[in-house]
């Protein structure tokens, strides 16, 4: 397990990053502690998480996730051994202040992480998506004040396009405020819209880029298949989620695709699974992949893709897939 520098500081991160969204509804806590021993054990330091936690929960669930990895941290005695990155966005609750990226926000809702994450410090504070209700500059205010108090150590953004981020570093320049020093875009074999802007803008002012997807929500595991039904308790049958999903990967072109990609790397004994991490973990410019699991074992198969290494061949087959998929048809990209 590699460790590298988060962007242009001094923060060392495990090239994959934990990702804990399913814990509170995919994974009981039992089954997440299990995971995030798994993690710690592979080398992983890197955890990801969100106050909007668990994925495909409603209201009556946010914070659920964000209480399990507290109580993790607490139990194993893990804080400081642990980079934990958590975001703030969406809606906590039917009131209009409890969602946004707005000053009072962004306060209450670290407060209100710090404390189900039983810590009093957050390694990298995140902002979930863009706020178009929100000027940038009160956001960030609200971060730097947050960075300055020392509830926060750094922060990054999450499913921003180029020019939201662009605009971003412009105003802490120009009004000497933090900076996002990572951003968290979706990124597979399948879905590589971050390759036009958003990874030479990351690589030109040394932005630590984090993908989240690059398993396709399972789809390249090769699990699935044209014709089956859906399996409860995946990504593609969760209530509040698996539509999002099935419009992401669940279509015939991209069953096609992974059909082929899960026959060529058959024949070669290598595992889709491994194939995709590895080809995500391979490209210039990415810091740390976010891979999440609902059962250990899950977390232990994919990780056998940090050790492999693609051939010329078998990268520009992969590299090969997405010009042969429809490109959606809004580029706008929903937080998970």
């Amino acid at each position: 397990m590699q460790i590298r520098n988060l962007g242009r500081t001094g923060l060392k991160v495990s090239e994959v990053c934990l990702g804990t969204m399913t814990f509170g509804k995919q994974a009981d806590e039992e089954t997440s502690f299990a995971i995030m021993d798994t993690a710690e054990a592979a080398g992983i330091n890197f955890f990801d998480t969100a106050d909007v936690y668990p994925l495909g929960g409603g209201l009556d669930l946010v914070g659920q996730t964000e209480e399990i990895v507290g109580n993790w941290l607490v139990k194993s005695n893990a804080r400081n051994r642990i980079v934990l990155a958590t975001k703030c966005r969406g809606a906590m609750s039917s009131l209009p202040n409890d969602e946004g990226l707005s000053r009072k926000h962004i306060l209450n809702a670290c407060e209100q992480s710090l404390r189900r994450l039983k810590t009093d410090y957050i390694d990298l504070y995140q902002a979930h998506a863009p706020d178009p209700s929100t000027p940038i500059e009160e956001t960030l205010r609200a971060y730097d004040d947050l960075v300055r108090s020392g509830k926060v150590r750094y922060i990054g953004c999450s499913n921003y396009p180029a020019w939201q981020l662009m605009e971003s570093l412009w105003r802490s320049d120009k009004r000497n405020l933090v900076r996002f020093d990572s951003a968290q875009p979706r990124y597979n074999i399948l879905f590589r819209m971050i390759e036009d802007e958003i990874l030479p803008t990351c690589r030109q002012y040394d932005i630590a880029v984090i993908p989240y997807n690059p398993l396709a929500g399972g789809m390249l595991t090769g699990r699935y298949e044209k014709g089956q039904g859906l399996e409860s308790g995946t990504r593609f049958s969760l209530e509040h989620a698996g539509e999002l999903y099935r419009k992401r990967y669940w279509n015939e072109p991209v069953f096609e695709v992974v059909d082929d990609l899960k026959r060529y790397f058959s024949e070669r004994d290598k595992s889709l699974t491994h194939v995709a991490l590895a080809w995500v973990l391979g490209k210039v410019g990415i810091t740390s992949a976010i891979v999440g699991a609902s059962r250990p074992e899950q977390l232990e198969d994919s990780l056998q893709g940090v050790e492999l290494t693609l051939t010329e061949e078998e990268r520009n087959y992969c590299n090969e897939a997405w010009y042969r998929l429809p490109r959606e048809s809004d580029p706008t990209v929903a937080r998970r």
